[in-house]
């Protein structure tokens, strides 16, 4: 209200207030004094009803009130009101304020629900004494998990990884992990290409009850099949993974659907061993079921046939025994499949083989000291040389790894290991799925000289064949190799 309206009102009501006390007051004067009285009562009315005239003048000099912070909070049109009193209209601005505290909260942005992470990898793989090089048809020291284990190599980009992901909302959450480091074969000239672009991960995990202890799984994703091969690489000890394990899931991913499934009780053991700095295989359930296209990662579909896979782990805390913080998991695999693997000839097979496998694990978590293993047997897709053919037969191989943990020193948390292989059977991830004869002692040591920088440093002694049905014969040699890799 303006201050000379504010003013003229308070006036007025002074003359009011003076006019009703002061009546008494002469009504008990002398009777010479009433005609004073009265002149002085019609003085103050006079003076009343000017003060009236002059405000309604200035009001109706005023423009009408606008409401558009009230019609833009409310969420129904109001009719419009006659011009109300001060009171009403000072009443009336605070009226936006009400309405919009009752608004419902502001939406999330894109960038507020997912988050952004990743590491790289950088290697250094030196041949230090064998087979680095061998005649056209003899097999040369090469491993399956690493193509830059090879005669003539320095420095090599093994992982370059980013990830996407975050909960869209109570139901769904979404995962998306791109690879800058892919290889490719087969150029014009048959150069070897690095530094390329190639997708690893995209699924949606989708949450029927709300309750993140059950999910289905959408997507590309890693196929629940072995401990080691579900483990990320960035969490993993040794480099690569072992022939026998993942020679079942080159890649470790397919496209598919999986449910996964953790009790409580297991939650509550992997998140205490994990906040310890354990390196767990992630979570991946308990008990996991999926069904996949089962030809490999990133490889089109050729046949109707689904690989359907099944996991099943369990934690046992072993403080009962004394062992106090220790935890025991053991748990097993299965999978189903028909596959039908390129050919030299350009293409796939013209038929789909068996590919058939079980598998069991254990794995005791170094509290200092520790031991994991995997083993699993099988049929699958293997080429004869003597019939030329690829040809269903027998796999089987694992290993058995020692580990150890110190958590404090002047370098950091650091972890030593050593890790032996086996594994004889078809490789159906090459050209000709051809036979491996991997044999494998591999004494490493890891440091964490800060949480965004791992140095793991590895000494093998390896006796190999090729993943190549044109080359024959064992090649053997002794390999060091060092990684660096960085977190973000």
């Amino acid at each position: 209200m303006p201050t000379t309206v504010r003013a003229l009102s308070v006036g007025m009501i002074a003359l009011v207030a003076m006019a009703g006390v002061q009546a008494p007051v002469f009504a008990q004067t002398a009777p010479a004094a009433a005609d004073d009285q009265s002149r002085t009562i019609a003085d103050l009315q006079r003076q009343i009803d000017e003060l009236k005239a002059v405000v309604e003048q200035l009001q109706a000099a005023q423009p009408a009130p606008a409401a558009p912070a009230i019609v833009a909070a409310q969420t129904v049109p109001v009719p419009q009101a006659e011009p109300a009193s001060p009171v009403v209209l000072a009443q009336a601005e605070l009226a936006p304020i009400q309405v919009a505290a009752a608004d419902a909260p502001k939406r999330k942005a894109w960038y507020d629900k997912l988050s952004l992470r990743g590491y790289t990898q950088m290697r250094m793989n030196q041949i230090v004494s064998g087979d680095a090089t061998a005649p056209a048809g003899i097999s040369r020291l090469r491993t399956i998990g690493d193509g830059d284990v090879r005669a003539d190599n320095n420095f090599s980009f093994r992982r370059m990884r980013l990830v996407l992901q975050g909960d869209l909302n109570e139901y769904v959450s979404v995962y998306f992990q791109p690879d800058f480091a892919a290889t490719v074969s087969n150029q014009s000239v048959g150069e070897r290409r690095g530094g390329t672009v190639s997708l690893r991960d995209m699924y949606a995990d989708v949450f029927p009850t709300g309750d993140k202890s059950f999910r289905v799984r959408l997507g590309q994703s890693k196929v629940p099949y072995g401990w080691e091969n579900l483990q990320s690489s960035s969490n993993r000890l040794a480099l690569d993974r072992t022939d026998g394990i993942n020679s079942a899931a080159p890649g470790e991913r397919d496209l598919g659907i999986v449910a996964y499934y953790t009790p409580p009780q297991v939650q509550k053991i992997w998140d205490r061993l994990s906040q310890d700095g354990q390196k767990l295989f992630g979570n991946y359930g308990a008990f996991g079921v999926g069904a996949f296209n089962g030809q490999g990662l990133n490889r089109t579909e050729t046949d109707d046939n689904l690989m359907t896979v099944a996991l099943a782990t369990w934690p046992f805390e072993l403080e009962g025994l004394g062992l106090e913080g220790q935890v025991f998991e053991l748990g097993g695999s299965v999978m189903r499949n028909r596959i039908r693997p390129e050919v030299r000839t350009g293409g796939v097979s013209a038929i789909s083989y068996k590919d058939n496998r079980a598998g069991v694990h254990a794995v005791l978590y170094p509290q200092p000291f520790g031991l994991q293993a995997e083993w699993n047997w099988g049929t699958g897709p293997e080429f004869d040389p003597a019939t030329g053919q690829i040809e269903e037969r027998p796999i089987t191989g694992g290993y058995v790894q020692a580990m150890g943990r110190v958590k404090e020193s002047p370098l950091g948390p650091f972890y030593p290991f050593a890790r032996w292989q086996y594994y004889r059977g078809g490789f159906k991830g090459a050209v000709n799925a051809p036979r491996l004869e991997t044999e494998e002692l591999e004494l490493g040591l890891e440091f964490l000289p800060t949480p965004a920088l791992e140095i793991t440093a590895t000494y093998g002694f390896a006796s190999r064949k090729e993943a190549d049905e044109r080359r024959l014969g064992q090649a053997e040699g002794q390999i060091l190799r060092v990684q660096a890799q960085w977190n973000y």
